[in-house]
């Protein structure tokens, strides 16, 4: 009977399994574009510390769909730090991406999302956020850690000066963002971003007003704590709308409550930067752990080209063609969740490269393809560097 039950079960699983494809758009697509925008804003959202990140580059997608239209996206993208702080109300699209010369920061995430009803929702991701040592050069500034001591000296130096300059307004600082050091014509000097919130001030305590409504902004310090300069930006949301009637409209979304890090004044000792959140799979799907395995293979997807053209032009994007031996089987795709592991067949799809050139249709597996016509799908473009 046990035997039995265990042939039963894998029967269905089977019969579940069989109506699963898995879908491999190509990375530009408009269907991998929106899906990754949702992931980017999502991950923002989640980054309380630090500095907004902004989509760089999609390097890999897997469409896991239903019957029922509830689809899962795994996706596999690339980030790029910004000068934009979480607390900083600019658009994201306006916002400049940082410069390999100032030491970028990299956040290449796996996200996983659904689609139920036609909407979009991240159910899990993991990260990984590291400096970008390429390129740099000599004399361009190398990041402090955040709990440097005499770097966070000339912080508090640069504090006291803007303080200085205020009138009837005192600031302390909320969180370091970064801190760096340079060497000059004159020796060494020190560049320090810091984010700074309105204080209430009685002798020399001061505290942080916990309110909505306390003025906050960004600092960007520069020299020594003996002479140095400071400019420091406040972020506008926080004056309410007024319509044409001058009544308050819909006010923007309030800045979280004030959370000053005190002794280090950063929340992570010896760390260079503010990492992205690591990781969130709740429902612990095992799609994650998937791409994790997959990372180091290769699972070429094809496309069978419409005619002797096309194949001329799909040779011309970045990527080298994907090589295939047709004398072989059809490779397969591996996915699983808790319970359940199973091999699916490689998609193999047909593009019509005048009339859809972004979309990818699911055809027969069996069909043989010329390994000429092999178009690569992913990785697709790099937006920044």
């Amino acid at each position: 009977m046990h035997l039995l039950g265990i042939l039963s079960l894998l029967g269905l699983l089977a019969g579940v399994l069989a109506q699963v494809n898995v879908v491999r758009p190509l990375c530009d697509s408009p269907e991998a574009e929106e899906a990754a925008l949702v992931a980017q804003d999502y991950l923002n959202a989640q980054h309380t510390h630090g500095y907004k990140y902004i989509l760089n580059r999609i390097e890999d997608i897997k469409i896991y769909t239903q019957p029922n239209g509830d689809n899962t996206y795994v996706l596999e993208i690339d980030l790029l730090e910004t000068d934009c702080h979480v607390l900083d109300p600019t658009p994201l699209a306006n916002c400049t991406v940082r410069p390999k010369v100032l030491t970028a920061v990299e956040g290449d995430c796996d996200v996983v999302l659904k689609r139920v009803g036609g909407a979009l929702t991240v159910t899990a991701f993991k990260c990984k956020t590291e400096e970008s040592t390429e390129d740099m050069c000599l004399g361009c500034p190398t990041l402090l850690p955040l709990n440097d001591t005499m770097a966070l000296d000339f912080v508090q130096a640069s504090l006291a000066t803007f303080n200085n300059m205020t009138v009837d307004l005192k600031y302390i600082i909320m969180e370091v963002g970064r801190m760096s050091s340079q060497i000059v014509s004159g020796g060494p000097i020190f560049l320090a971003e810091y984010i700074v919130v309105e204080a209430n001030c009685t002798d020399d305590a001061c505290v942080p007003l916990n309110d909505a409504m306390a003025s906050r902004g960004i600092c960007a310090a520069r020299g020594l704590s003996a002479v140095h300069t400071v400019e420091c930006k406040m972020f506008s949301n926080l004056v309410p709308v007024v319509d044409a009637n001058s009544t308050a409209a819909a006010a923007p979304a309030t800045l979280p409550v004030v959370h000053v890090h005190t002794g280090s004044q950063s929340p992570g000792l010896g760390l260079k930067h503010h990492k992205l959140t690591r990781l969130h799979d709740p429902h612990m799907s095992g799609f994650l752990s998937a791409e994790s395995a997959e990372s180091a293979e290769v699972v070429p997807v094809v496309f069978a080209a419409a005619d002797a053209g096309a194949a001329a032009s799909a040779t011309a994007a970045p990527a080298e063609p994907a090589a295939a031996d047709p004398a072989l089987p059809v490779d397969t795709i591996s996915t699983s969740d808790a319970s359940v592991s199973a091999e699916v067949p490689l998609v193999v799809v047909k593009r019509e490269v005048l009339a859809v050139p972004n979309a990818a249709v699911v055809d027969n597996p069996a069909t043989p393809v010329d390994p000429l016509f092999l178009v690569p799908v992913c990785p697709g473009r790099v937006r920044f560097f």
